[in-house]
């Protein structure tokens, strides 16, 4: 079920660009990366009851986060499977 609509929903490059422009996938990438190391920090501080020891995991994990996101594109990129 899922294939098939993966399958019927499938627009190409040329489309997919007409639909979004690159300003709002970087916007948007940005801002899921801000909700995602807020969620850390929340998470951190109930754990540790600290707001400082939170707020320190939120930044370290603000940076590994984009670093690994880096390397796993780059990773994925150099793989053959799924391209035409």
């Amino acid at each position: 079920m899922i294939a098939e609509q993966i399958v019927e929903n499938r627009t190409n490059y040329r489309d997919d660009k007409l639909s979004e422009k690159p300003i709002r996938s970087i916007v948007k990438s940005i801002s899921w990366r801000v909700v995602g190391t807020m969620d850390t920090i929340l998470i951190s501080w109930i754990i540790t009851g600290q707001v400082k020891t939170a707020f320190s995991i939120g930044a370290i994990e603000l940076v590994t986060k984009m670093l690994l996101y880096f390397f796993h594109e780059r990773v994925w990129n150099s793989i053959k499977w799924g391209k035409k």
